[in-house]
This record gives structure tokens, C-alpha cells and sequence, in this order.
């Protein structure tokens, strides 16, 4: 076993992330940003907020303090929103070994700069040290389960993701290796925003045909974008694009689509979420997705739609109405690499 890792984030991704580390690692720090939580974690050994019906090892230790999580630790896991991955690691910077390896498991755009994950850690931490993403059809409480599974894990080196691979890899986890760390990133992000179309679309009462539509568009645009900034193309139909697509887009686990079922079923956004303790992702990521879209121009109707339902208000049926009235091209136009 490995001696020690620190993760940065107790929500039901870092948690089952914990669990599933524990069998790897002699000690697994989990910094948990809620007091009360912690001590739950601590006292209960589970955490009944965000992954409740699974026992933590006694090798996983939980902590609100993040010197004491950071401190000392070369291997990093950060497991917590991308809307304040920046604040989190302005926070632990201080306490960072000179050498570390940093992954991260979040999933989104930082909505003020338009930065992916990485780039985000890349700016904050000004550092040259190794960065690297792992992503993939998961969902937490599977792989808490010791479901078969499977990640990418994405480095600017193939040596950098080959040891994040061996971090990560199990008799219940396949782990790929990929260096299209902006792929990896941004199929991960916009996955999220189609999964909260497609919910809407079933929440409409909507059909199989429908879904199934939302889906394949929804990968050309991701595909677009994604290459439009710097992504292979094939990077989207592996495990990161195609794969964690399908998975949220068709599950009653996903967040995203059970957000967009109750707004397909008539409630705001507001209603759905003033008493939601879990953050579904791909509300904040649809302000990011259309500000790039705009800004490179790049034609991607349902991200834009669904960013008007949820921040303009737009009602799903004038959204679909307003899809289906589109003037369309040949079905790959404007994907990069097969221009």
C-alpha cells in the first residue's frame, strides 16, 4: 500500500473517492468543509448528508482543518465544486510541499475566466508541478459500492497519467490513460448541461426518440466547443465524452437530469433548489458553456437553450418549440477535426 493522500473535499464524489482510496492507501485524509459534518464523519463513520448507507474504513481520517489535511501530503485529490476550487486552493497554497502531485475530480468552467479545472490550478498555484484529471461515467454511490467501473485519467504526460492510473486502478476500477487534458475537462463539464436538457425533455413527458435526439446533438456540440478550444476530437466519443454522456443524461442518479426533470415538470429553478444540499453542476456551467459559445461563435442550440431556461427563464416548451424551428446544416458541421 501507499502511505498517505489527502482529499480535499467530503461531498458524495470525494467520499466514495475516500472509500475507494482506503484499500490503496495506509492513511487517506478527507477534509470536510462543514464543522458539523466532520464530526458526524467522525462519530458515525458515514456521511448521512451527502453518501449515507456507506461505513468509512478506519484508515480515512476526517478533518475541517485544511493545514492539517495539506500539510506534509505530496499527493493531493481536490473533490470540491469548480466554482471555488480557486478560494480552496488560495487557501491550501500556503501549506503545499515544494514537489506534489495534484488531480483533480471536479467537474465544470469557472464562470468569471472561462477556465477549465486544470487551468484554473495552473493559475492560482503558478506552479510546473505535474496536474492531472480524472474523469468518466461514475457515479459516487457505485463506485462507494465496488461497482465495475471505469475513469480516464488525463496528464499533460503520458507518464503523469500513467501514475495517476496506478493511483486509481483496481479489480473494480479500469482506468485509461488520455494527454488531452482539455478534452478530458470540458466533456466532463458540458455532459452535465445536456443532462439537464434531456431531464427537461422527460420531464416534458417527452419520448425515447427525443432523448435520444438531445443526446447525439448534444455530443456534437460538446464536440465543437471542445475541439474549437484545443481537444481531440476523438477524446468525445471515449469514456469522458460519450460514455459520462449517456450515463447522466439516462440515470435517476444524475443530479443534472433530476434537475431538469422538475423543471420539464413546471417548478423554477429557485423552488428546486433552495432546499438542495448537493450541487448539480451543469446549472453554473451553462452561464460558462454559452459565454464560450458566444464568444467563438460556434452553433450549440441546446446548450443555448437550456442556459435560457434556467437563468432567463425561457419556458421549456418555447425552448423546444424554438429547436425544432431551427434552420439546420450537414450533421457534423462545424466540428474542427473533421473540417
Amino acid at each position: 500500500m501507499r502511505e498517505k493522500i489527502s482529499i480535499i473535499g467530503a461531498g458524495s464524489w470525494g467520499t466514495a473517492l475516500a472509500i475507494h482510496l482506503a484499500d490503496k492507501f495506509s492513511r487517506v485524509s478527507l477534509w470536510v468543509y462543514e464543522q458539523e459534518l466532520c464530526d458526524t464523519l467522525t462519530r458515525t463513520r458515514e456521511n448521512k448528508w451527502f453518501l449515507p448507507g456507506h461505513r468509512l474504513p478506519a484508515n480515512i481520517q476526517p478533518t475541517s482543518s485544511l493545514q492539517a489535511a495539506t500539510l506534509e501530503q505530496s499527493l493531493i485529490l481536490l473533490v470540491v465544486p469548480t466554482h471555488v476550487i480557486r478560494q480552496t486552493l488560495s487557501k491550501i497554497k500556503p501549506f503545499l510541499e515544494k514537489n506534489y502531485l495534484l488531480i483533480c475530480a471536479s467537474k465544470g468552467i469557472e464562470s468569471d475566466t472561462l477556465f477549465t479545472t486544470h487551468q484554473i490550478i495552473r493559475d492560482v498555484l503558478n506552479t510546473d508541478n505535474s496536474i492531472s484529471t480524472i474523469s468518466g461515467p461514475t457515479f459516487a454511490k457505485e463506485v462507494a459500492a465496488k461497482v465495475p467501473s471505469a475513469l480516464v485519467a488525463s496528464a499533460e504526460t503520458l507518464t503523469a497519467a500513467k501514475q495517476v492510473q496506478e493511483i486509481f486502478a483496481t479489480d473494480k476500477m479500469k482506468v485509461f490513460t488520455s494527454t488531452d487534458l482539455v478534452g478530458v475537462e470540458i466533456g466532463g463539464a458540458l455532459k452535465n448541461i445536456i443532462a439537464i436538457a434531456t431531464g427537461i425533455s422527460d420531464g416534458l413527458g417527452l419520448g425515447f426518440n427525443t432523448r435520444a435526439a438531445l443526446i447525439t446533438r448534444g455530443l456534437v456540440e460538446i464536440s465543437r466547443l471542445g475541439t474549437k478550444l484545443g481537444a481531440r476530437l476523438e477524446t468525445f466519443y471515449g469514456l469522458t465524452g460519450l460514455g459520462d454522456l449517456v450515463l447522466t443524461c439516462t440515470s435517476d442518479l444524475s443530479r443534472n437530469r433530476q434537475l431538469g426533470i422538475q423543471l420539464g415538470q413546471g417548478k423554477s429553478l429557485k423552488e428546486i433548489t433552495k432546499n438542495t444540499m448537493t450541487v448539480a453542476e451543469g446549472v453554473l456551467t451553462a452561464k460558462a458553456a454559452y459565454s464560450l459559445i458566444k464568444k467563438f461563435n460556434i452553433e450549440a442550440a441546446i446548450i443555448e437553450e437550456t442556459y435560457r431556461i434556467l437563468h432567463e427563464n425561457k419556458s421549456p416548451c418555447q425552448a423546444l418549440d424554438d429547436l425544432m424551428k431551427m434552420e439546420i446544416s450537414t450533421e457534423f458541421a462545424g466540428i474542427k477535426n473533421l473540417q
